[in-house]
């Protein structure tokens, strides 16, 4: 997610705000945020979810309908999104 230079601080603080209520969302086994090190303007979430169920029932949550309502008037650029699975764990 790519967002407005002086928007950022407005997404980490609704990310602060909803991030213990995403975790504790039913099915979401793991959450985090990442900051892109060459443009403080992008970040990702990073998450785990039991199952693709699981994700699609919070994407239709009133929880991530409002989330995401805010969030999206901060961006600058089309946010992308995507599902991915373990090929290889290397331990």
């Amino acid at each position: 997610m790519t967002f407005h230079p002086e928007k950022t601080e407005n997404f980490l603080q609704l990310f602060e705000e909803k991030k213990a209520l995403i975790r504790a969302y039913e099915g979401c086994q793991h959450l985090e945020l990442w900051r892109n090190t060459a443009d403080s303007r992008i970040f990702f979430t990073y998450s785990y979810w039991e199952s693709e169920a699981a994700l699609n029932h919070y994407r239709y949550s009133d929880l991530f309908k409002n989330t995401w309502a805010q969030t999206k008037i901060l961006f600058v650029e089309k946010p992308e999104a995507w599902s991915v699975e373990v090929q290889t764990e290397v331990k």
